[in-house]
């Protein structure tokens, strides 16, 4: 994959597989690339049709509604929710282009409780921490098979991280793969099959999370 934002140059030849099922996380400096490969995928920046393709079918240039429909869901970088609208209001949202599936508010709320309790709450009186389980959940809602999440981390207390983290394995039991773009690297490493790292618009590292270094991490990521 090749992306540009006008005559800038920001992806060269980026090559990624996901398979179904499987965690894959993406890393990277500021700047690597990472947040224009997901708006790539999903169809926020132009692409060539055939330099994405999802179960085979190639998605490269759709308008991100009709990609969200084939079932890819973004949780954006800096949750993105709708400061006039409730919780619930926001998860909502999420339906827009649903799927049939098992994530519905209920089933939103038992994952991440607080959300349940606070659904009548505007959107802004939630912590960070919540209106990143709100900005998961609205995603989830659309049923989606592959689910991509920009920065899930950033901002947060650890405490918090890993409440959102040990939610993931109960997502993907229900059949959905997920790409994690995130900064922390040990973090990436232990929950992910498969690694990616980026470097000024092109993967300078790629194999199994348990089998990568943090000496091979660390050259592909600075570039040393």
């Amino acid at each position: 994959m090749t992306a540009f934002y006008g005559d800038f140059q920001a992806l060269f030849g980026v090559d990624l597989e996901v398979a179904a099922g499987e965690i894959v996380a993406i890393i990277g400096a500021n700047g690597a690339g990472k947040s224009t490969l997901l708006k790539a995928i999903t169809g926020l920046v132009p692409a060539r049709s055939d330099s994405v393709r999802f179960e085979g079918q190639p998605i490269g240039g759709r308008a991100a509604h009709q990609i969200l429909s084939l079932g890819v869901a973004m949780v954006p970088e800096g949750r993105r929710l709708f400061s006039s609208l409730t919780v619930e209001e926001n998860l909502l949202l999420g339906r827009y282009r649903r799927r049939s599936g098992p994530w519905a508010l209920e089933r939103v709320y038992a994952l991440f409780p607080v959300l349940g309790e606070r659904r009548h709450a505007p959107s802004t009186s939630l912590s960070g921490g919540q209106q990143q389980m709100a900005a998961i959940g609205r995603a989830l809602m659309a049923n989606p098979k592959l689910l991509i999440c920009d920065e899930m981390s950033l901002g947060l207390a650890p405490v918090v991280i890993k409440t959102i983290y040990d939610a993931l394995p109960a997502i993907v039991a229900e059949g959905i793969t997920l790409v994690v773009v995130e900064q922390d690297v040990g973090l990436a490493m232990r929950v992910s099959h498969r690694l990616y790292c980026l470097q000024e618009g092109r993967v300078s590292l790629a194999g199994r999370s348990q089998e990568l270094s943090r000496e091979q991490v660390s050259a592909a990521y600075f570039g040393v």
